[in-house]
């Protein structure tokens, strides 16, 4: 899953950025409402944690921008004001749930988890392909009765291919989705969460097509 954080404070954001990146999500931070809006609009996104006070725009005009668009993306709505009136004018805007500061972690983290489960219910919950099962609501990934344990990378890693079971996945595609856009570091850090996830999965279940990417295939076919 990836999100995006458009918060002004930066300390917070920060903090948030490096709890929710433990917990396996890609996190890209913004600090001003009008980038904000740009990298919403320009990334696909599967939340996101939206400041109310911002610099340049604030956050009920971003997210009424992103709605007059027609954007569905989840948003998770920050504020250091208090008060009925400020929690139903971001909801009125679009936003689908709302947090005060000064809030816990945990709260948030819940919220966030809560706001995904409830986008993907009724689509999809479990990703299945064969005797293989990634389920992203338990972060469980199983083949046939055996279950697999596998860290926050390498879940998104195989999550992302497991959305797609069967197409051509590059490298810069798993890089964009499963590392923020900050990272600059090799390409070839995907094939190392590639290999172990070979490793603990079994032989068979992520197949390379040389020059391209990679393609989750089932193993037992």
């Amino acid at each position: 899953m990836r999100l995006l954080i458009v918060e002004d404070e930066r300390r917070l954001a920060l903090s948030l950025a490096r709890g929710l990146t433990a917990e396996g999500f890609a996190v890209d931070v913004v600090h001003d409402g009008a980038e904000g809006l740009h990298r919403a609009s320009e990334g696909e996104y599967d939340l996101i944690v939206l400041d109310i006070m911002l610099p340049g725009m604030n956050g009920y005009r971003v997210c009424g921008a992103l709605r007059a668009a027609g954007d569905e993306t989840p948003v998770l709505m920050l504020t250091a004001k208090d008060g009925e009136y400020d929690e139903a004018e971001g909801l009125d805007t679009g936003a689908d749930d709302y947090l005060t500061k000064p809030f816990s972690y945990v709260v948030l983290l819940a919220r966030v988890r809560a706001l995904l489960r409830r986008r993907t219910r009724g689509a999809r919950t479990v990703l299945r392909l064969g005797t293989l099962s990634v389920d992203p609501g338990s972060r469980r990934v199983s083949v046939g009765e055996r279950d697999v344990e596998v860290t926050a990378k390498e879940f998104a890693v195989l999550e992302h291919l497991a959305v797609r079971p069967g197409d051509v996945v590059s490298k810069a595609e798993i890089l964009e989705h499963v590392w923020d856009f900050a990272y600059e570091g090799d390409v070839n850090i995907v094939e190392v969460y590639v290999s172990a996830l070979r490793r603990k999965l079994g032989a068979g279940w992520i197949a390379t097509v040389r020059g391209a990417g990679y393609r989750l295939v089932d193993a037992d076919a």
